[in-house]
């Protein structure tokens, strides 16, 4: 491709200015100088450009040359994505240090996707079949838990199939040729997307299917839709990344986009040893076979946070449009805010609040707007889900500061972590009476439909119960528990075991960090059945109950250790609720036997 050459006429740490680029356009690559470094054009007056760039500018001057070529700034989509490791602009990290060595190089050009290697095609069309943008004319096995599913370019007309190929072939090899009308269009393994633009879909439907999680705190108190938007904000050390990787793991998504963006280098170190060990739930095979990781740490070029979330998203979207729930989560949202702020200071824009660029807002709505629950083109009703789930880190906790603010006007799902649960070590650390889900009475049916009838009145009454707990803890503070009624103490108690036995989750334990919607469902039964039966004593005036006995029954022991009862053995847990009922009628009698 030709390129056209501007001059460099200022450098301000990553922000380049250059003239002569009358021929450039907004968000286009350009190089850097005869160091090559990678650039992305920001700001246009005239022929002068501002560009941001993705590597270190030391030793950069004036009068060096500045090469436009022409294009946006794009991703490689194709085979190959899956198990790799990218750093923020979509380089290999693992084929860079193959080249370079452990630092990488500046001004180094890898192509994303190999060229070399070759991947087992296999059509699902035949010559003459009419085909349209985004049908899927192929598929290659990317991973054991990976089909990857090669679809006709959303920028390529409708036409018929004149060639099609079987066997091995590398991306960029032809393996169809498919004739428009206006011509003959090769197709590849592989297309390339501009970042910044969300790739086309048929339909967006409404988020009506929960997102599964296996955490009893998310998927019982505050769901997220397939195809929706969380945050989760918190202070540090409240368990952020923790919560997030659970997340990752667990989620009943398909494929997994983990972007770290701007977060300590021994965070993503931990993810990049520790998903490779994990085993699938479902297939048993290591998490990776299903992972994309962009790693884009805090020691790497503060601009290419900036294109990290994008890059990632970009991603995501090719495999929603295969048909996949994809689950994208981006840790964090404020560092990438950070790198905003930090161009918007060397532009001399005006700014917001605390420093922020004005369109702080703008841009993160941009970025959440892109997930959703999709019809993707092409012929037929194949749908797609981009689930996104976003860590916010507010300075101090500070959940007033302008990313957590902005962020809070654009997400459905605010997953609050609370140092003070920290602090207890109570994790995952959400605060349940800070935190909100927007998608309660969408997945509701859901819920009904799967797990019974009761689900969504139990969700209201524990909820009920966590809430007049905290008022009553005012009260226990300021007189004492022996001022409550003996109703108020055994609320007391009960919100204590919906607190220690079913919000608590062990992230580390083998059987504890996952649980069941039907486990969940008979951990949250036997705790509310205890109440019920328990309440039913205590509202019997006449029976002169011993709370302490009432509160110390064998059962309690056994509800506290259900956690620990694999998926296997559920039925195990109905026992419990039958002893339940005999241990507290017992001493309904024992109550009745003294009063006579």
């Amino acid at each position: 491709m030709d390129e056209s050459v501007g001059r460099i006429i200022k450098v301000s740490g990553p922000l380049v200015v250059a003239d002569q680029m009358g021929d450039a356009r907004m968000y286009d690559m350009v190089r850097v100088s005869d160091a090559r470094l990678l650039g992305e054009i920001i700001e246009l007056h005239g022929d002068r450009a501002s560009i941001q760039v993705y590597e270190e500018t030391g030793g950069l001057g004036p009068g060096e040359p500045v090469y436009s070529t022409g294009d946006p700034l794009s991703v490689e989509l194709g085979p190959g994505l899956i198990e790799a490791i990218f750093d923020g602009v979509q380089r290999p990290l693992d084929t860079i240090r193959e080249q370079v060595g452990d630092y990488i190089t500046r001004g180094v050009e890898v192509n994303p996707l190999s060229r070399e290697r070759k991947w087992d095609f296999v059509p699902g069309v035949k010559k003459g079949d009419k085909v349209q943008p985004g049908d899927i004319i192929g598929t290659v096995q990317e991973t054991t838990l990976v089909e990857h599913r090669i679809m006709v370019p959303p920028a390529c007309g409708a036409g018929e199939i004149t060639e099609i190929k079987s066997g091995e072939a590398t991306v960029d090899e032809v393996v169809a040729r498919i004739d428009t009308g206006d011509g003959v269009v090769d197709i590849k393994m592989m297309q390339r997307w501009p970042i910044r633009k969300g790739r086309p879909y048929k339909e967006k439907m409404g988020p009506h299917i929960p997102m599964i999680t296996g955490q009893r705190i998310i998927d019982t108190f505050f769901p997220v839709a397939k195809g929706g938007t969380a945050c989760i904000p918190g202070p540090f050390g409240s368990g952020k990344t923790v919560t997030q990787h659970q997340l990752a793991k667990w989620a009943d998504a398909e494929i997994v986009v983990y972007i770290g963006c701007g977060e300590r280098g021994n965070e993503m170190t931990d993810v990049l040893l520790e998903f490779p060990e994990l085993k699938d739930p479902k297939s048993g095979e290591p998490l990776m076979k299903r992972t994309v990781l962009i790693a884009n740490t805090s020691n790497m070029p503060v601009a290419a946070r900036e294109a990290s979330i994008y890059t990632g998203i970009t991603i995501a979207e090719y495999f929603r449009d295969m048909g996949y729930s994809v689950a994208l989560m981006a840790d964090s949202t404020s560092r990438w805010a950070e790198a905003l702020r930090e161009m918007s200071g060397r532009l001399e824009e005006m700014p917001g609040e605390e420093g922020y660029p004005a369109y702080l807002g703008s841009r993160l709505a941009d970025f959440y707007e892109r997930s959703g629950r999709t019809i993707c083109l092409g012929d037929g009703d194949r749908e797609g889900a981009l689930t996104v789930v976003g860590a916010v880190s507010p300075p101090g906790g500070d959940l007033s500061e302008p990313v957590s603010q902005a962020t809070l006007r654009i997400v459905k799902v605010f997953w609050g972590l609370d140092a003070s649960l920290a602090y207890k070590r109570h994790f995952p650390a959400i605060n349940w009476l800070l935190s909100y889900s927007l998608y309660l009475d969408n997945v509701a049916s859901y819920f009904r439909d799967t797990i019974g009838e009761q689900w969504n009145d139990m969700r209201r009454e524990a909820m009920k119960l966590l809430q007049e707990e905290s008022e009553l803890e005012e009260i226990v503070r300021l007189v004492g528990v022996d001022a409550l009624s003996a109703r108020e103490r055994l609320i007391l108690e009960t919100s204590k075991s919906l607190r220690e036995d079913f919000l608590h989750q062990n992230a580390m334990h083998e059987i504890d960090t996952y649980s069941s919607l039907q486990k969940q469902f008979a951990m949250l039964e036997m705790i509310l059945i205890y109440h019920h039966e328990a309440s039913a004593l205590v509202e019997k005036g006449e029976i002169d109950l011993d709370l302490e006995e009432l509160f110390a029954l064998s059962v309690r022991e056994r509800i506290a250790r259900a956690r620990y009862v694999p998926e296997e053995e559920l039925k195990e847990l109905e026992s419990i609720k039958n002893e339940i009922k005999e241990q507290v009628s017992s001493l309904a009698g024992e109550g009745g036997e003294a009063d006579d």
